[in-house]
């Protein structure tokens, strides 16, 4: 395969780093001691003063997979802006796997999921291609500029498609990106996309680095780059067969030589902070918690902030009793040592797969005359907590209130769960009858009989046994579901007015757990069918919107506005008679937020009915099936000021950034009908006007 120069010389961003001196900890241990803690928060309100970091993408570019490490997913470009949005056209398509890669392989195939983002740097972007190789293109016209060898040749080509890529250059040194596929972090030329050849071995760091035994690593997220570090996530199958398990360690990567770094335990070990949160020593033998989400990361802090998910197994601890951290937490960590500075976790003893799902946001906000350097948290469970990233003090108070208690032999769930006082929460919470449909009397009446079949109840009622005896129920509606809520969309900051901007969906999931076989497991209870629950006639279960967006001004906490994403199932025959305008489509997408705009699509279409999705329900209603709508709202008041129906769903995030002097909005899309490519917008040029 033939590598085309692209430019001779590529423009250095020098960063400037502010000092934070965390010492004498090792990774896993406890919080650093007082004197250090206020030396931090000291220095954190200096660099606030001093040294503000920049938020949001900068000069034109797009220079992370979220805009910047504080996933901010913000350009302060206005070229397109309220007054001319309606002009937008496609200016050029391109497909998700380049006509290169197909050369070698006439009949290569790949995922029509494609997730990806591409980061923009002075007019060349970079992203994985369906196959998870990157291909770098001309960000004014969509011209392939090069595209990774795969290893091996076309053997090497199967792959799955990954969501981006990190950008890194300093002063004197080749800039590269980097990118995770398969089992391997490879380090490419930015310039020719050649393998950077003493990075690791032969360009590539190895990601085994737990017993392959136990599973093969793989991950869908983005590599952090931070100071001179890469962080590197995973994620876990969450087929739990038995109590032992590999945990979901976090790894750093030295970004020059490919080189180990450090390692975070996200489950305490001997010795480790955090072990008396796992009754008699179950932090031994349980595993998973692994960092499946994305990272964020403070430059000046030098800080990660790392959310981790759910431990072995997800709706059953009756082996893993106690709080169990770091499971369900936010933790920040030293970027240069991996040592812990502070923690929050969001669910104690988690049984309901309430991962937080989504990358952390930095923001720096003004609470009560004060200016705060924060980062916000958003869960499934429709919380935003806040917290100061230097320290993790809660920014407002976050209250521990009872919780329903366990029904099943040998758990115990905690007694009390964490519920932020402010932002109110954004999406519907609990399986309560005050929550069902009532678009009518009948329908009220039958969605009223379908859910007395369950167990249900407020936020965090526990999972239940499935019975299909008579009089038995059929395990706990879980609302929000396992989905969110919230999800790996994440949510969209605007540094210059402090609004916070929330996609997400309204989806209730049955969390039904039965009696393990002792042949084939030593779990006393395994999860079981977990599936997606259907209303009456076709309808959800619960009220709307079941897609929605929700503006939060983060100076004071308050709720700006909400509004319905998408139309959803406003023509069922029985509704339509009602004349409703839009009830929300419960899909995923991603925001993207611009001087005066939000950009949000509808998320991927086009799921096949089964396995988690009953027949009977209707691919409209389903959770995480979205619509081929893609729109821009009135950031101020939530009003649709332009919309296009695409060919399919938006799949990846979408970016905007300049290129030729030109602004540009990029998004992913792509179904099992349609082929996955990219596609552009921009308005009409100079010689078209």
């Amino acid at each position: 395969m033939t590598f085309q120069i692209i430019r001779n010389t590529t423009p250095v961003i020098v960063t400037a780093l502010a000092a934070l001196a965390l010492t004498g900890c090792k990774p896993g241990s406890s919080t650093t001691s007082d004197n250090i803690q206020q030396a931090t928060k000291e220095a954190s309100s200096e660099a606030l003063v001093e040294h503000a970091p920049t938020l949001g993408a900068r000069d034109g570019d797009w220079q992370a997979y979220a805009a910047d490490i504080g996933s901010t997913k913000y350009t302060g470009l206005a070229e397109i802006n309220a007054t001319n949005v309606n002009d937008l056209e496609i200016v050029w398509r391109r497909p998700a796997l380049s006509a290169e890669y197909l050369k070698l392989n006439p009949d290569q195939r790949f995922s029509t999921n494609y997730v990806a983002a591409p980061v923009v740097i002075d007019g060349t972007a970079f992203i994985p291609n369906a196959l998870g190789l990157v291909e770098a293109f001309d960000a004014a016209t969509g011209e392939t500029l090069w595209s990774q060898e795969p290893p091996g040749g076309a053997e090497g080509l199967p792959g799955a498609p990954t969501r981006g890529v990190a950008y890194w250059e300093a002063p004197g040194e080749a800039a590269r990106v980097l990118v995770q596929r398969g089992t391997y972090l490879y380090a490419l030329d930015a310039v020719t996309g050649e393998a950077i050849a003493d990075f690791g071995v032969n360009g590539r760091a190895d990601l085994q680095l737990m017993p392959v035994e136990f599973e093969r690593f793989r991950w869908g997220g983005v590599p952090m780059v931070v100071r001179d570090v890469v962080v590197i996530g995973q994620a876990m199958s969450d087929n739990f067969s038995n109590k032992e398990a590999y945990r979901g360690d976090v790894h750093a990567f030295d970004v020059r030589t490919g080189e180990l770094r450090w390692t975070y335990h996200t489950i305490p070990q001997e010795g480790e902070f955090g072990v008396e949160t796992w009754q008699d020593r179950s932090w031994s033998y349980t595993g998973h918690s692994p960092m499946w989400a994305m990272f964020s990361a403070d430059e000046e802090l030098g800080l990660v902030y790392m959310p981790i998910s759910s431990s072995t197994n997800d709706m059953y601890g009756g082996h893993r009793l106690g709080d169990n951290l770091f499971s369900q937490s936010l933790v920040a960590v030293d970027a240069e040592t991996g040592n812990r500075v502070w923690h929050y976790q969001m669910v104690h003893h988690g049984l309901w797969d309430y991962d937080p799902p989504a990358a952390p946001i930095l923001m720096d906000i003004e609470v009560d005359g004060e200016t705060v350097q924060a980062v916000t948290q958003i869960t499934k469970q429709g919380f935003a907590f806040v917290f100061d990233r230097a320290t993790g003090d809660p920014v407002w108070e976050i209250e521990e209130k009872p919780v329903p208690a366990s029904t099943i032999p040998g758990e115990v769930a905690s007694p009390t769960q964490p519920f932020p006082t402010r932002p109110a929460p954004f999406d519907r919470q609990g399986a309560t009858e005050d929550n069902l449909i009532d678009f009518t009397p009948e329908l009220r009446a039958e969605a009223l009989e379908i859910f007395n079949h369950y167990v249900t109840g407020p936020l965090f009622t526990p999972p239940s046994i499935r019975d299909e005896s008579p009089g038995g129920t059929l395990g706990t509606i879980q609302l929000p579901g396992s989905q969110g809520g919230a999800d790996l969309q994440g949510a969209a900051f605007d540094p210059e007015s402090g609004m916070l901007y929330i996609p997400s969906i309204t989806a209730p999931f049955v969390a039904d757990i039965e009696k393990g076989d002792p042949e084939v497991t030593n779990l006393a209870y395994v999860k079981g069918a977990r599936r997606w629950l259907a209303g009456p006639q076709g309808l959800p279960l619960f009220k709307p919107p079941y897609g929605r967006i929700t503006a939060i001004d983060m100076n004071t906490g308050e709720h700006r506005w909400m509004v319905p994403n998408g139309v959803g199932p406003v023509n069922n025959p029985a509704i339509a008679h009602l004349g409703l305008e839009k009830l929300g489509v419960p899909g995923r997408p991603s925001p993207l937020l611009t001087k005066t705009l939000l950009f949000v699509g509808e998320g991927q279409t086009n799921q096949r009915p089964g396995g988690r999705i009953p027949v009977d329900m209707p691919i409209e209603t389903a959770t995480n099936s979205g619509g081929p709508m893609f729109r821009a709202y009135d950031k101020d008041s939530g009003e649709t000021l332009w919309e296009v129906e695409l060919d399919a769903g938006t799949t990846g995030a979408p970016v905007s950034y300049l290129a030729d002097g030109r602004q540009f909005v990029v998004v992913a899309i792509g179904d099992r009908v349609h082929p996955p490519e990219l596609i552009a917008f921009a308005l009409p040029s100079a010689q078209e006007r």
